[in-house]
């Protein structure tokens, strides 16, 4: 199998009929840690919604985790997904049941029968983030960086190939944003690739890895440089 997890040719992504990103090139090697950078209306999110499968890719090739972009169908949708792992902004935990709960419902939903199997898979990823000692609290219960922890943790339950961290620092303080990009770092230094779209470019500093910006219709890559 390639080491490439995504590969986008001479893409253009579009957000019904406006033309939000041409002619994109952009490869992604299993194990790297990309930003996505860009100022609000830049294409981010319709880069990231492409790559889920959230909008289609009409124009260039694009393959992702083994999957073809353009001729993806509705039906294949759940199966990219879980090879996929997806960190939103908002959490988007289940209010309504505890965190053990939220990731048992996930595992449920993308085909696990074996509840002790499932129980075990839940119990590694809480404690991937360091959040074992939370699995019966509800998310009311948690801090924001408590429940970014396990939005990721949720994103860690299939084994994805391929993780996406849609601003997944956007609604945290400096403090709380550094303890997250911590647990992204562990998880990558792991084997775990990772595709983290973000405005807080104190972590670029801080954390510098391959950037790509998207700016004027088009995506690039930047040279971070390292600040102490």
């Amino acid at each position: 199998m390639s080491d490439i997890v995504l590969e986008l040719k001479n893409a253009s992504i579009f957000q019904g009929e406006n033309l939000v990103l041409s002619k994109v090139n952009v490869e992604i090697k299993k194990g790297d840690f990309v930003y996505l950078i860009g100022k609000t209306g830049s294409g981010k999110s319709s880069f990231m919604k492409t790559l889920y499968g959230d909008l289609r890719l009409t124009e260039g090739e694009g393959h992702i985790v083994d999957f073809d972009l353009p001729t993806l169908k509705e039906k294949e949708i759940p199966f990219l997904r879980r090879k996929l792992g997806v960190v939103f902004q908002d959490f988007k935990l289940l209010t309504d049941r505890t965190v053990v709960n939220n990731l048992l419902f996930v595992l449920q939903a993308t085909g696990w029968k074996d509840k002790a199997a499932m129980h075990s898979r839940v119990e590694a990823v809480l404690t991937k983030v360091d959040m074992q000692k939370m699995s019966y609290k509800f998310p009311h219960e948690l801090s924001g960086g408590e429940q970014q922890r396990i939005a990721i943790a949720r994103a860690l339950l299939n084994d994805p190939e391929l993780i996406l961290a849609d601003e997944p620092t956007g609604n945290l303080d400096p403090q709380t944003s550094i303890e997250v990009m911590e647990v992204l770092q562990d998880i990558n230094k792991n084997g775990n690739t990772i595709l983290m779209a973000t405005h807080d470019y104190a972590l670029l500093l801080k954390y510098p890895s391959k950037t790509l910006k998207c700016d004027e219709n088009k995506v690039f890559e930047v040279v971070q440089r390292k600040v102490n």
